[in-house]
C-alpha cells in the first residue's frame, strides 16, 4: 500500500513553515488551495475515469466472489465434523470463568443447535474440544497475518476509501447529501450483500471479513460505513437467518446485490427497533400488529425512530407487539415494504455527524401486509432483535475504528507539517504521547472487534465480545477523534480540515446499536452470571 508522504501532499506548505514565515491563518488556506491543486496521489488507477470504471470495479467485485468462495471452501469440512469445537486457548477446565480466559480467536464450526431461535451451528460456550484434523486455529494481531483473502478485502477496501471515500466525504457531510454513486459502487463491489450466501446473491464472506471491510470504508466516510452497516447487519441478517424461504427470495435476494433492475436505482433496506418513548428498552414496544379478521394479513400501527436508511430504503425489519400480555415475549419481527398503503415517512433529522445518511420516523397508520410475513415465529422478536443487535456492534464497532484511524491520519500528518519552536511539533513530546495513545486504543479495540468476528465465525455465543468490542471501539474513536483537535489546535475547529467531521461522526458510535452504558450492563451481566455457573 502505498502511503501519501506530507512531503508529496504539501510542499509548498511544507516549504513555508520551515521558514517560519506563515502564520496559522495562512498556513489554513495554503493547504485548502493545495488540495484543490493537488490531489492525494492515487494508490490504483482512479475508479472515476470512464473508461476504467466498469473494469475497476468487475475486477474487484471478482476479488470479493473469489474471496467468498474460499472462505465457504475453507470452513466446508468442519460442518460434517462429529461434534463441536471450544474456543482456541481455553483449558480443559470448562468452568473457569472467561473473565480469566486469554484473549485466542477459533475457526471451527459447532454442531447444529436444534433451537429455532439459534442459527444453525450456534452453540453455546461450552463445548467438546473439537475432533482431530478439525479446521486450524490461528490468532490474527495484524492486518500482514490475516488469510490472504482477508488481506484482498483489506486492500480492495482501502483503495476505493482512498480514491472514492475521502475526497467527497466532507463535501457529502455539508450538503447532508446521500452518497448515490458511492453506494452503487459499493452493490458492484459486493459489498452491500457481503455476509449474504452465493446462493441469494451475495457474496458469501465471513464476520471479520465484515469488520475489515467495515472500518476501511469508514476510514473513507463514516456515513457510507453505517449506511453499509444497516443495510448488512440490521437488515440483511434477520430475514437471511430467520426468515422463509419465501422472504428470503424477495427481500434479501435483490437488496444483497443492492441495484435495481435497470442498474441505477437502489435496493436498501433498514431496521426498526426504537421508538420514540422506549430508547433503551427495546422490550416496551408501543407498535403493535393484530390479525385481520380472515386472518391473511397483519395490521401494523404506530412509529418507529431514529431510523438509519429510512428515506432511500424500499423495506424495513420492523418488531411490533403482538401479544401485550407477554411483554417482550410478545413481540414479534416483521418485514414492511415502504409501498404499502398507510406507510409514511417522517422529516429527515439535522445531526451532528453522519450527515450523508438519512435518519428519520417510519410510521405505520393501519398498514396491512401479508400474514407469511413475519420473520421466525410468533413471540420471538425480542430474541430475534438481540441477536441482530449483537451482529450489528461488530459493524459499529468496525465503523468506529475506521473513524480512529482516520483521526489519527489526520493529527499524524499535520504534526509532521506543523512548525513551531523552531520544529516539526511532531518532535514534542507532549503531541507524541497523543499520537501514542490513540493508536494504543484503536489497536486494542481492533483486537477486540477481530476476536468477536472470529468468535461469531466459529458459530458461538459472541454477545459479550461483540459487546466488548462495540464499547472499547466507539471510546477509542472519540477519544481519538477528541485528541486530533487538540493536535490541529485552531485548525481542528474548522471545517477545512477533517478532524471536526471526525469528532461529529464518532459521537454517535457510542449511542447507536446501544449505548455505552448499556455495553457495561451486557459485558458485566454475562460475566457475573458465568461465575454464579462456576
Amino acid at each position: 500500500t502505498v502511503v501519501a508522504s506530507p512531503k508529496t501532499l504539501f510542499p509548498k506548505a511544507r516549504r513555508l513553515t520551515r521558514q517560519s514565515r506563515i502564520s496559522h491563518h495562512n498556513l489554513r488556506h495554503i493547504f485548502a488551495a493545495e488540495r484543490q491543486q493537488r490531489p492525494l496521489p492515487r494508490i490504483c488507477p482512479s475508479f472515476t475515469s470512464a473508461p476504467r470504471t466498469t473494469m475497476k470495479l468487475r475486477l474487484l467485485s471478482t476479488t470479493v466472489s473469489r474471496c467468498g468462495r474460499r472462505l465457504a471452501t475453507a470452513r466446508a469440512p468442519s460442518v460434517s465434523a462429529a461434534g463441536s469445537s471450544s474456543r482456541a486457548g481455553e483449558s480443559s477446565d470448562s468452568r473457569r470463568p472467561a473473565a480469566s480466559r486469554g484473549m485466542h480467536t477459533v475457526a471451527s464450526s459447532a454442531a447444529p443447535s436444534s433451537s429455532p431461535l439459534t442459527p444453525p451451528n450456534c452453540s453455546g460456550r461450552s463445548s467438546p474440544p473439537s475432533p482431530p484434523g478439525g479446521v486450524g486455529r490461528r490468532t490474527y494481531l495484524t492486518h500482514s497475518q490475516l488469510p490472504e483473502e482477508h488481506r484482498m478485502i483489506h486492500e480492495m477496501c482501502r483503495k476505493f476509501a482512498d480514491e472514492e471515500l475521502a475526497p467527497n466525504a466532507g463535501e457529502w457531510d455539508k450538503k447532508h447529501e446521500f452518497p448515490k454513486d458511492a453506494v452503487k459502487q459499493l452493490a458492484e463491489l459486493g459489498l452491500m450483500g457481503l455476509n449474504v450466501s452465493s446462493e441469494h446473491g451475495g457474496s458469501e464472506l465471513d464476520a471479520l471479513s465484515y469488520a475489515i471491510a467495515m472500518e476501511e470504508i469508514s476510514r473513507g466516510c463514516a456515513s457510507v460505513g453505517v449506511i453499509m452497516s444497516a443495510h448488512n447487519s440490521l437488515y440483511l441478517w434477520p430475514i437471511d437467518t430467520f426468515g422463509s424461504e419465501e422472504l428470503k427470495e424477495k427481500y434479501v435476494a435483490p437488496y444483497a446485490q443492492c441495484l435495481g433492475d435497470d442498474g441505477e436505482s437502489l435496493m436498501v433496506g433498514c431496521f426498526g427497533l426504537s421508538e420514540p418513548g422506549n430508547g433503551s428498552d427495546a422490550g416496551a414496544a408501543s407498535t403493535t400488529a393484530t390479525l385481520s379478521q380472515d386472518g391473511t394479513e397483519w395490521i401494523i400501527n404506530g412509529t418507529k425512530a431514529w431510523i438509519t436508511n429510512a428515506h432511500e430504503s424500499s423495506a424495513a425489519v420492523i418488531f411490533a407487539t403482538t401479544d401485550k400480555a407477554l411483554k417482550h415475549k410478545g413481540i414479534s419481527a416483521f418485514v414492511v415494504p415502504f409501498d404499502s398503503p398507510g406507510f409514511s415517512l417522517g422529516a429527515k433529522e439535522d445531526k451532528l455527524g453522519i450527515r450523508a445518511s438519512s435518519t428519520s420516523n417510519l410510521i405505520f397508520d393501519d398498514v396491512r401486509i401479508p400474514r407469511d410475513h413475519m420473520i421466525g415465529e410468533p413471540g420471538q422478536g425480542f430474541k430475534i432483535a438481540m441477536q441482530t443487535l449483537d451482529g450489528g456492534r461488530i459493524g459499529v464497532a468496525g465503523q468506529a475504528l475506521g473513524i480512529a484511524s482516520a483521526a489519527i491520519d489526520c493529527a499524524a500528518k499535520y504534526a509532521l507539517e506543523r512548525q513551531s519552536f523552531g520544529k516539526p511539533i511532531a518532535q514534542l513530546q507532549s503531541i507524541q504521547n497523543k499520537i501514542s495513545a490513540m493508536s494504543v486504543a484503536r489497536d486494542s479495540a481492533r483486537l477486540l472487534t477481530w476476536r468477536a468476528a472470529t468468535i461469531k465465525d466459529s458459530k458461538k455465543k459472541y454477545t459479550r465480545e461483540a459487546a466488548m468490542a462495540k464499547l472499547a471501539a466507539s471510546e477509542a474513536a472519540t477519544m481519538c477523534a477528541h485528541q486530533a483537535i487538540q493536535v490541529l489546535g485552531g485548525m481542528g475547529y474548522v471545517s477545512d480540515m477533517p478532524a471536526e467531521r471526525h469528532y461529529r461522526d464518532a459521537r454517535i458510535t457510542e449511542i447507536y446499536e446501544g449505548t455505552s452504558e448499556i455495553q457495561h450492563l451486557v459485558i458485566a451481566g454475562d460475566i457475573l452470571k458465568e461465575y454464579k455457573q462456576s
